[in-house]
């Protein structure tokens, strides 16, 4: 298993938008992944598990995956969320 963490920091957080590329992004890989927030934690995989979680800017959140590609599962969704998800429009 492979645990890390990162704090959200783009303007929405993980709704909408951002939490269905980071699960379109979980769901490219075999390994079970999930993250967590404070106490609660979630199948990453899951649109309606993330946005549960009502992630916002400044949020810390732990990304863990256990399986063949966690290593790469896990720098990947951490890069995704350091890279606020590619939006160009937010500071």
């Amino acid at each position: 298993m492979i645990v890390d963490k990162v704090i959200v920091n783009n303007k929405a957080g993980l709704h909408a938008k951002p939490a269905s590329l980071f699960v379109q992004r979980a769901n490219d890989f075999k390994s079970e992944i999930y993250i967590k927030k404070e106490a609660t934690r979630v199948n990453a995989k899951s649109i309606m598990g993330v946005m549960i979680l009502a992630v916002q800017k400044g949020d810390e959140i732990q990304i863990e995956a256990t399986g063949d590609d966690e290593k790469r599962a896990v720098e990947q969704l951490k890069l995704l969320i350091e890279n606020r998800f590619d939006f160009v429009d937010e500071v």
